[in-house]
């Protein structure tokens, strides 16, 4: 007897195949989106109205907006080394990318292309980082798999998310979506709250300016690079 996969395991391929179009980064999670409608329209009918709930919370909204000092944090890498925002200003401007965990598909499309645009940023006097909230064993996969030559932070129980008001609790009904479909959180978090951050990024001066935020409770969307490039300028 064949055994039946999860969709997890199903949409795989279509992660593999969106990493490597040759196309914008939202049309490269929009082609994935389309993808989960087609193999589990009730899955993707739960994302819509958890996001419509989010929005309608206004979830996201008072997270740290442009013209404003970006917090501080010290969160410890992939190798379990403190990392300060502080100590990365003084070198370079900062993009900080919250991500949801290696396990999120569209997390996985977003860190490979910054991964492929490391050194354009590099060039423009930027420096990447990644913040998940997954323990540093799955962030060391993270990094493997994209071969990122950034930083990917560790924020704990999303401490930090939650002090930036980006942290957004998972309400049952996705819960129960999500273990079925194979994306069980709880063992890469190393707790069972299913709080998670909602998918936003800061290009931050020097000077520790906010100068171009993308935040949006739908994690199926991403900062473009063309904007993103273009706040490091």
């Amino acid at each position: 007897m064949t055994k039946q996969l999860s969709l997890s395991e199903a949409l795989e391929i279509c992660t593999q195949r969106c990493k490597q179009m040759d196309a914008p980064l939202e049309d490269r999670l929009a082609s994935f989106a389309s993808e989960v409608r087609r193999l589990a329209p009730q899955f993707q009918d739960i994302v819509d109205r958890m996001v419509k709930r989010l929005r309608g919370a206004k979830a996201g909204e008072s997270a740290p907006a442009v013209g404003e000092t970006m917090p501080p944090f010290v969160l410890p890498d992939e190798n379990g080394h403190l990392i300060s925002l502080q100590k990365l200003l003084k070198s370079a401007q900062v993009v900080i990318a919250f991500h949801r965990g290696h396990w999120c598909p569209y997390c996985r499309i977003n860190a490979d292309t910054l991964a492929k645009i490391d050194t354009t940023v590099k060039a423009k006097g930027g420096q990447l980082v990644v913040i998940t909230p997954e323990t540093q064993k799955f962030a060391r996969q993270l990094k493997a798999e994209t071969g990122a030559t950034f930083p990917i932070l560790t924020d704990i129980d999303s401490g930090y998310a939650l002090d930036l008001q980006l942290a957004v609790k998972i309400n049952d009904e996705k819960r129960g979506a999500m273990v079925a479909a194979g994306y069980d959180i709880t063992p890469y978090n190393a707790n069972d709250d299913w709080i998670l951050p909602i998918p936003a990024t800061f290009v931050v001066g020097q000077d520790g300016v906010i100068k171009a935020r993308f935040v949006d409770p739908d994690y199926r969307k991403r900062m473009g690079i063309r904007e993103l490039l273009a706040a490091l300028s």
